[in-house]
């Protein structure tokens, strides 16, 4: 089956089960980059129910093949930052790095981000990844029974991303001036997510900017608590042995390479 035959399989898929969203669809071109950019849509606003098989195995071949696409990018050959040898610095698209782990910047309902091709990192994880970290992140939340609480995170499998597993983490969002709280928020939500890697005895793990951007978390002081943080946890025994902070915006790139003592 080629590419977009199998596109439009999958849309058809999807449209099979939520027919309400047929009247859009039909504004999109048959052309492939519509199509995709409709599946993409379509799966991002698409509930956890029951997963056709058919759908997953014709989503993981597109998705493998663009992950290739793409191209993976190796966490452990990445260069290590002048102060610390467990720290590095990449920028670049998260969904591209084969790691461990990748952090996810989730929202409370851990759900994954339901606004169609929406340009925050938790929609471009869900999406490379696949509907079935909706779904593992699903049975999560009903077993948990409620919304997920600031600074905690949780551990799910990678599905069709290069890393093996996605760390879910909710920032502080910030309206107005920085709070103690807001400090302590994010903070925790770099310790926990090391603290949850450590348990699963995993070693490399990048960090995205959590809470800056759509949480408004001023981006100097957020990466100052993040380096702070993931420093003073590495000094401690522990299985990680190095922590890549991902970054995409050039501000984020500049004020790491400050912190971290890079050229």
């Amino acid at each position: 089956m080629k590419r977009l035959e199998q596109i439009h399989t999958l849309n058809r898929i999807l449209l099979e089960e939520m027919p309400e969203y047929r009247p859009q669809a039909a504004q999109f071109s048959l052309e492939e980059p519509a199509q995709r950019r409709l599946l993409r849509s379509l799966m991002n606003l698409r509930p956890p129910v029951p997963l056709d098989p058919q759908f997953l195995q014709i989503q993981d071949e597109v998705l493998s093949e663009e992950r290739e696409a793409k191209g993976v990018v190796d966490g452990d050959r990445l260069p290590a930052a002048a102060t610390n040898s467990r720290l590095a610095l990449w920028q670049g698209d998260i969904t591209r790095l084969r790691v461990d782990a990748i952090v996810n910047a989730a929202n409370s309902a851990l759900l994954g981000c339901f606004c169609p091709c929406h340009g925050c990192i938790d929609n471009a994880i869900h999406s490379a990844a696949g509907l079935q970290l909706r779904d593992e992140c699903n049975q999560i939340m009903q077993a948990q029974g409620r919304p997920e609480p600031n600074g905690q995170a949780k551990l799910t499998h990678g599905c069709n991303l290069p890393a093996k597993y996605v760390l879910h983490t909710v920032g502080p969002i910030i309206q107005g001036p920085v709070t103690r709280r807001g400090r302590e928020e994010l903070a925790s939500c770099y310790r926990s997510c090391l603290e949850l890697a450590a348990e699963h005895s995993l070693e490399t793990i990048a960090f995205c900017c959590i809470s800056t951007g759509e949480f408004h978390f001023p981006n100097r002081e957020a990466a100052e608590i993040a380096v702070s943080t993931v420093t003073g946890f590495l000094q401690h025994n522990t299985s990680i042995r190095k922590v890549i902070f991902n970054v995409f915006k050039d501000i984020d790139t500049q004020i790491y390479r400050d912190l971290l003592g890079e050229a």
